[in-house]
């Protein structure tokens, strides 16, 4: 996964919920040198919570993608933020 680009990260999830796997392995996945430059915030949720899970990406160029880890899997939300980062990515080649 591409976290260069990334300037906040929200999750919220169900520790014993269907997406409780994803959204754990997500977080996991932001290396230790991004979160001082990036900011992360969770909120664990209980089953009377009336928050739905969610991923939130925030991007440098001020775009932001959201994602429902409860209808996809770590490798879906990883090709779908990739995505928009390999944008940025290919921005930043072509103008230096």
């Amino acid at each position: 996964m591409i976290t260069k680009y990334f300037t906040k990260v929200v999750v919220r999830f169900n520790p014993f919920g269907t997406e409780a796997r994803a959204a754990r392995n997500f977080l996991a996945q932001i290396p230790p040198t991004l979160r001082g430059t990036c900011a992360i915030e969770y909120e664990v949720l209980n089953s009377q919570s009336k928050n739905k899970p969610i991923v939130q990406v925030y991007f440098k160029d001020k775009e932001f993608m959201e994602a429902d880890p409860t209808k996809l899997s770590l490798n879906d939300l990883n090709n779908l933020f990739d995505r928009h980062s390999r944008k940025l990515q290919f921005k930043d080649e072509v103008s230096s």
